[in-house]
């Protein structure tokens, strides 16, 4: 069969397509269930951890680092437990990667603390003796843009029914609510830093964009 297709190259081309296409019906069709979605308790973000990865994806963090931790023993020992598919299933857009200037930060809130990172951003090399990383001070700076988030976890729960204020879930409510509840969030990480200017700008009610990076980073685990 096989050798009358090779001389028949009209009718391989069908036997081909109709194999590649019943191969993604297959594929596709269970991702039309909602029951075959992995979330494997995961939780959407919350507002101020949103804000930091809009902050995060802004200034490309993810063109030198993955989140992606692949299974294999080199990478489970230094980064901890492969990554599974229903970890990303609230991230828009998922942000595996390839590239690695840097190390892969799926998991890094499991060993990197807020001081860490808060000396990680203003000085690299004084965290990381030789890394090529540059200084981001302007995020001690930078106000962070909370209504963007906001506006994208509405969407997301109007359109995906991604569950926000449901039992154990982030609340999202109203957009006063929601920024209320950020700059309460904001207030734990401020308290963790030694920066008096990020630690002023919140108390003024402001979130300066280091603190919502920080709260995103912290939230990868």
């Amino acid at each position: 069969m096989f050798h009358w297709l090779e001389q028949r190259p009209f009718f391989f081309a069908v036997a081909v397509f109709l194999t590649v296409a019943f191969a993604g019906i297959i594929e596709v069709i269970p991702d039309f269930a909602k029951q075959s979605k992995p979330i494997v308790g995961t939780k959407p973000y919350s507002i101020l951890e949103l804000t930091g990865r809009h902050v995060y994806i802004k200034d490309s963090c993810n063109a030198c680092h993955s989140q992606l931790i692949r299974p294999f023993k080199s990478e489970t020992d230094r980064y901890g437990m492969y990554s599974l598919s229903g970890e990303y299933a609230y991230d828009r857009p998922f942000l595996w990667g390839s590239k690695r200037t840097g190390p892969d930060l799926w998991r890094v809130g499991n060993y990197r603390t807020t001081d860490w990172h808060e000396n990680h951003m203003w000085d690299p090399k004084s965290v990381v003796p030789g890394s090529i990383m540059p200084a981001y001070k302007h995020h001690f700076t930078n106000i962070a843009d909370v209504d963007t988030a906001y506006a994208e976890a509405y969407t997301v729960k109007a359109v995906f029914n991604t569950p926000y204020d449901q039992p154990d879930m982030p609340k999202l409510g109203t957009y006063e609510e929601a920024k209320a509840m950020a700059l309460e969030e904001a207030k734990v990480i401020a308290a963790g830093m030694k920066n008096q200017d990020v630690k002023d700008a919140v108390a003024r009610g402001e979130i300066p964009e280091i603190v919502a990076l920080i709260a995103y980073l912290n939230s990868l685990k």
